[in-house]
């Protein structure tokens, strides 16, 4: 799903309120990750972006949510890495859960 050499397309199914961050699962191309912070005021929005700026080693601001603003069901855009960098970073993760 990479929309240019260096920028990233990704679906997410975000579960707000967890009791920690981390990366659920890979199902579908979706993937799935625990947020702690509540889904109210963009709290969960904010906490995501930050997760996500910490796991790929990213500013946030290359980071944007692009449609879901206020579902489960994410999209964002991560700039400055392409698809396969962003899954060389990510799905480790999902294996330590």
């Amino acid at each position: 799903m990479s929309i240019s050499k260096n920028e990233t397309k990704l679906s997410l199914r975000v579960h707000p309120n967890a009791s920690k961050n981390g990366i659920k699962d890979f199902t579908d191309e979706i993937l799935g990750i625990n947020v702690a912070a509540p889904p109210a005021k963009g709290k969960a929005n904010k906490e995501l972006i930050a997760y996500l700026s910490k796991l790929l080693g990213t500013p946030k601001s290359n980071i944007n949510i692009i449609k879901g603003h206020t579902s489960r069901n994410k999209v964002v855009v991560i700039d400055d890495l392409n698809q396969e960098e962003v899954m060389k970073r990510l799905l480790p993760q999902a294996t330590m859960l």
